[in-house]
C-alpha cells in the first residue's frame, strides 16, 4: 500500500470528499478536526457515516478519518456500522495516547490502524514511544501546530521544524512503520510545493500531506521514483544477485562501488515503485 498522498477533506462538506477521488491521492483523510466547528460536528458525524455506508462511495483511495479531539469516542461511534480503513490521531502527545485511541476502537469492533500526527513538543519527544506502540501504522508530521505550540516562527526555508521533521521520520523508521510529511500550505505556489515535497523525499519521508486537490499531482510524482532511478535499481539489485552467486558482498555498477546501504537503497526504489503501481521488472 502506498501512501505517497494524503489528501485532507472536510467532514462537514461530504460533496468535497465525493470528489476528492477525482485527484487520485493514496490517502483521503475526512477530517472532523480542524475542518469542522465544535457545534458542526454532530451533523458531520452523520455525514461522514453516510458516506461511508454508500456503496456508491468505493475510491480506490485509502479512507482515512480524523478524530476530533474533543469528542472521539462520539466519531468513532458514528463509524461502527460503516468504519475507514485507518483513523487519525491528532496532536498525539505520547503512546499512552495511542494505546487510549486503540482502545476506544476495540470497544466498539472497530479494527481500524491508526495515524497518529506529530504535532506538538511532547510528541516529537515521544515519537519513538508513539511509533512502536503496535496501533501505530504511520507517524505524521505536522509543522504548523508544532510550531505554535513551541513558539516559532514559520518561514520558507523552514529551518525552524528541521530537527522535528526528522526525528518523526527517524523514529518512523526504527518502527518500521510509514512517515508523512507535513503540509505546504500555499496551494497556489506550485514550485514551492515540489521544493518542500523534495525535501521530504531526501530526508526519507513516504508521503506528504495535501489541503488542495491541485497538490495531489506533483506530490504523487515526487514520491515515486522515475525510469532512470528504477533502471539504477534494477541495475543494482540484478549485479547484487551475481555477486551473491560469486561470494562477493561489494561490487561494481556503473563505475560505483555498490555495497550493503546502496542495495538497501535500490531495495527502497524498488518497494516504492511496486507500491505506487509502477513496473519493476528484472528486480
Amino acid at each position: 500500500m502506498s501512501r505517497r498522498s494524503l489528501l485532507f477533506s472536510p467532514g462537514d462538506q461530504p460533496e468535497l470528499v465525493r470528489k476528492a477521488p477525482r485527484a487520485d491521492p493514496d490517502v483521503i483523510a475526512v477530517d472532523l478536526e480542524d475542518a469542522v466547528a465544535p457545534d458542526a460536528l454532530p451533523a458531520a458525524r452523520e455525514a461522514v457515516a453516510e458516506l461511508l455506508a454508500d456503496p456508491e462511495f468505493q475510491p480506490d483511495a485509502e479512507v482515512c478519518v480524523r478524530l476530533s479531539g474533543t469528542e472521539p469516542a462520539a466519531d468513532a461511534d458514528a463509524l461502527v456500522d460503516a468504519p475507514p480503513d485507518s483513523v487519525m490521531l491528532a496532536k498525539a502527545s505520547g503512546a499512552d495516547d495511542v494505546a487510549a485511541t486503540a482502545e476506544l476502537l476495540a470497544e466498539r469492533g472497530l479494527d481500524c490502524p491508526v495515524l497518529a500526527l506529530v504535532e506538538t513538543a511532547r510528541g516529537v519527544t515521544e515519537a519513538v514511544e508513539i511509533a512502536d506502540h503496535p496501533a501505530t501504522d504511520a507517524l505524521v508530521f505536522g509543522a504548523e501546530d508544532l510550531a505554535a505550540d513551541v513558539g516559532a516562527t514559520r518561514t520558507s526555508e523552514g529551518t525552524e521544524v528541521v530537527y522535528a521533521r526528522q526525528r518523526v521520520v527517524t523514529a518512523a523508521a526504527a518502527a518500521g512503520v510509514d512517515a508523512i510529511d507535513t503540509l505546504y500550505t500555499d496551494f497556489e505556489d506550485e514550485a514551492g510545493l515540489r521544493a518542500d515535497t523534495h525535501t521530504a523525499v531526501e530526508f526519507g519521508y513516504d508521503g506528504k500531506m495535501a489541503i488542495h486537490p491541485a497538490q495531489v499531482g506533483p506530490i504523487n510524482e515526487a514520491f515515486t521514483p522515475d525510469d532512470d532511478r528504477i533502471a539504477w535499481a534494477r541495475r543494482v539489485l540484478a549485479a547484487r544477485d551475481r555477486a551473491a552467486d560469486d561470494g562477493r558482498g561489494v561490487f561494481e555498477v556503473d563505475g560505483e562501488m555498490i555495497d550493503a546501504p546502496l542495495i538497501a537503497q535500490a531495495e527502497r526504489v524498488r518497494e516504492r515503485a511496486l507500491a505506487a503501481g509502477v513496473s519493476f521488472d528484472g528486480g
